[in-house]
């Protein structure tokens, strides 16, 4: 099995899709406890490493080899919700993550950060990552891929960046994304919303017919869970959906309004699994599942990556055979 290093894992989510698309986890590095808790709580075989990245990086020579060298870096540097201030920000972190991949000069590099790194702003430094990463052996290119096209019910766009030594470059191919749409939220969230007998819920999901809009929230900066600013929660209102909170259960049996999602909802709309347990109490779960890259993107990426590298080893092997 092929092996990976998942920096600033979060609750799981890309790391739970690289387990997918077949690799293991030799260290999955993140700095938040709760996010720790999450991924011990659900994979306790794990090599859950609670620790800044700029300190993993001064060991990162201990994983020399390793297959695949993954994450999801903070994305204020880059979002167009901050500053944008780019390699300026304090909370940039992809020349750590440069660091990281010298040391232990993996077969692939695979990043996922918001669609504001692809601004005009930013042309200069992408360039120049990519300049640093021809240094080291490898070639990039990157891809801003929507969840829904990866049956994910939520419009997610996602910049997705791979880097691939340049013996593999020419066996990696983006995903195929699929031309129909996802479920909607009523159709996704029936079974959750109506856990508690709600006479409403019928209704509630016709309503609730379109895909979900992108979730954003979850941030120590702007307090507690609730689904976005006031833009995010007229969209969610447009789906019946209260977004001024995050509710504890699904609404009882004489519910009258809008109903507010629960955090099993939310990880149910990134596509986490139902058995994908999000620990901790109602605000920290919720932003752990708020800021997490859907599984199901991170699978299909992976997955090609995967056959990348593989492909090019079965050559090898068939090639000595012969």
């Amino acid at each position: 099995m092929l092996q990976s290093i998942e920096m600033c894992a979060g609750a799981g989510g890309q790391a739970l899709g690289l387990e997918q698309a077949g690799f293991g986890h030799q260290a999955l590095v993140e700095i938040d406890a709760h996010c720790c808790n999450t991924l011990r709580a659900n994979r306790p075989k794990w090599n859950v490493l609670e620790q800044d990245l700029q300190i993993f990086k001064e060991r990162a020579k201990d994983f020399h080899g390793v297959d695949l060298v993954a994450g999801g870096l903070p994305c204020p540097p880059f979002s167009v919700a901050g500053k944008q201030l780019g390699a300026l920000d304090e909370r940039n972190l992809f020349p750590d993550a440069l660091q990281i991949v010298d040391a232990i000069k993996p077969k692939a590099v695979m990043i996922e950060n918001v669609r504001g790194f692809l601004d005009a702003v930013f042309k200069d430094y992408r360039e120049g990552l990519k300049s640093q990463l021809k240094k080291m052996g490898y070639v990039t290119d990157w891809r801003l891929l929507n969840a829904s096209h990866f049956g994910v019910p939520q419009l997610r766009p996602r910049v997705i960046i791979v880097a691939v030594r340049e013996e593999f470059a020419d066996r990696f191919e983006w995903p195929e994304e699929q031309h129909r749409n996802p479920p909607t939220v009523g159709n996704v969230l029936r079974d959750l919303m109506g856990e508690n007998g709600w006479r409403g819920l019928n209704a509630w999901c016709e309503r609730a017919d379109e895909i979900a809009p992108t979730i954003v929230g979850g941030s120590k900066k702007h307090g507690g869970p609730d689904l976005g600013p006031t833009r995010a929660r007229r969209a969610w209102e447009t789906l019946g959906v209260n977004g001024k909170t995050i509710a504890e259960e699904a609404p009882d049996r004489d519910y009258v309004g809008m109903p507010r999602l629960t955090v099993q909802m939310v990880a149910r709309l990134q596509g986490f699994p139902d058995d994908w347990h999000i620990t901790g109490k109602k605000t920290a779960a919720y932003r752990q599942v708020g800021n997490a890259f859907p599984p199901p993107v991170a699978k299909a990426v992976a997955t090609n990556v995967r056959k990348a590298i593989e492909s090019k080893a079965t050559r090898r092997l068939h090639l000595i055979a012969s």
